[in-house]
């Protein structure tokens, strides 16, 4: 859970007019069980979980599903459409998942390239121009591209998330200018997603100024993931706090950390 000297010292946390908690959010890919993935969850203390509804079973009766683990009293669960690679098949699937009972929220990905997995973007604006138009409230998922971010906002989506790096690469924030950039020139939040490997990586993150992250690879592959998903809740958290505090100049001379007027003579 957030950290009270976070509450206590930061703005509200709003996306589409509804107040978050937690600027960590989750997803529920590639754990060893779910009783590992619900004990990392609650250990990032994230209040968002991205569901991806292409790829698992919506129904919540079965044990072995993800949904019958995930009570939405406890968790805001997000729909995902992760593995779709047109904007006709991501809408779809973003219909699905509403009619199958999740909210009119959906974090969009339209994915361009199947060896990198990077956006595509004209896709990615054109589904969000088409479910914001259906009442959906767009998380869009995108390239660490200013423009594509503007249209995005413009298309309607409530919230833009640019990568820090290519999907499950672990690289971190690769372009730290493009990420404050895109957060300088919105008004919607922006929220950094995909490429975030460990807590530093977090940290830096929040750092450049940005709402929240989404990570979901950098907690369930670790060698013991709920033991980095706590480290991941307290990184976003000393990271946005960096932030607010706004850090001390880089100089390339030392400066003394203590007054040299009035020092004791010998």
């Amino acid at each position: 859970m957030a950290t009270a000297a976070t509450e206590t010292l930061d703005t509200p946390f709003i996306i589409g007019g509804r107040d978050f908690r937690s600027r960590l959010m989750v997803g529920t890919g590639k754990y060893k069980s779910n009783a590992e993935m619900i004990a990392a969850i609650e250990a990032s203390g994230a209040e968002v979980v991205t569901v991806a509804v292409r790829r698992v079973d919506l129904d919540r009766s079965k044990d072995e599903a993800i949904l019958h683990h995930l009570s939405p009293d406890r968790f805001f669960l997000l729909a995902n459409t992760a593995g779709c690679f047109t904007a006709d098949e991501t809408i779809r699937y973003a219909r699905l998942a509403r009619a199958a009972g999740f909210n009119e929220w959906v974090k969009l990905e339209v994915i361009g390239d199947q060896q990198t997995l990077l956006p595509d973007a004209a896709g990615t604006i054109e589904a969000t121009r088409v479910l914001a138009a259906e009442g959906f409230k767009v998380m869009a998922y995108t390239n660490d591209d200013l423009i594509s971010a503007l249209r995005l906002e413009d298309a309607g989506a409530v919230c833009v998330m640019p990568l820090a790096s290519p999907i499950g690469s672990g690289l971190g924030l690769l372009n730290p200018f493009a990420i404050r950039t895109i957060k300088s020139r919105l008004s919607v939040p922006v929220i950094v997603d995909a490429g975030v490997g460990t807590a530093s990586d977090a940290a830096m993150t929040m750092e450049q100024g940005v709402d929240g992250i989404l990570m979901n690879t950098g907690i369930a592959a670790a060698a013991d993931p709920v033991r980095m998903a706590t480290a991941m809740r307290l990184a976003v958290d000393a990271g946005r706090l960096a932030y607010l505090a706004g850090r001390m100049p880089r100089r390339e001379v030392a400066v003394p950390s203590s007054p040299t007027t009035g020092m004791l003579d010998k």
